[in-house]
């Protein structure tokens, strides 16, 4: 089977309307849907909710954006069966997700929009400092007289 020709770059790639009859914006794709996945997730309304944003940002490759009003975490990473020349290495085993995705609805033109993006720790806390009443400082540990209760350590 002969190797498919170079992609153009994406500034030459033609607009989907001027696409040839014959041709597929697979034929220009740069694998952008294979690059990463995104999952919805609750609506955070509480300190603790967006702590835990906070730990998915802190582990890299990772966002949280509202599209919509709902909200997604994006984690980055390239599909393993995505080949160096933009296409599917399993395409006719491919999972369910891959096959129900249509061309006609791909991101093939698309830069991504959304409503709100944060991309670091930092971000989502001044935001949730923004949006929810100050934080509660734990309350101190309560001591028998002057003596704490031990920690407890296990073998």
């Amino acid at each position: 089977m002969p190797k498919p020709p170079p992609l153009p770059p994406a500034s030459r790639r033609p607009r989907r309307d001027e696409l040839k009859p014959d041709e597929s914006p697979c034929d220009y794709c740069t694998g952008k849907c294979c690059r990463y996945i995104s999952t919805p997730i609750e609506t955070p309304t509480a300190w603790d909710d967006f702590d835990t944003i906070r730990w998915f940002l802190a582990h890299g490759r990772t966002m949280i954006y509202v599209h919509e009003e709902t909200w997604y975490l994006l984690v980055s990473s390239d599909c393993q069966y995505l080949l160096p020349d933009n296409r599917c290495g399993i395409y006719h085993d491919r999972p369910k997700i891959c096959r129900e995705y249509s061309s006609a609805e791909c991101e093939y033109e698309d830069d991504w929009n959304f409503d709100k993006l944060f991309e670091t720790p930092e971000q989502i806390w001044e935001y949730a400092a923004a949006l929810l009443p100050p934080r509660r400082k734990p309350p101190a540990p309560k001591s028998r007289g002057t003596q704490l209760l031990p920690i407890v350590t296990l073998p």
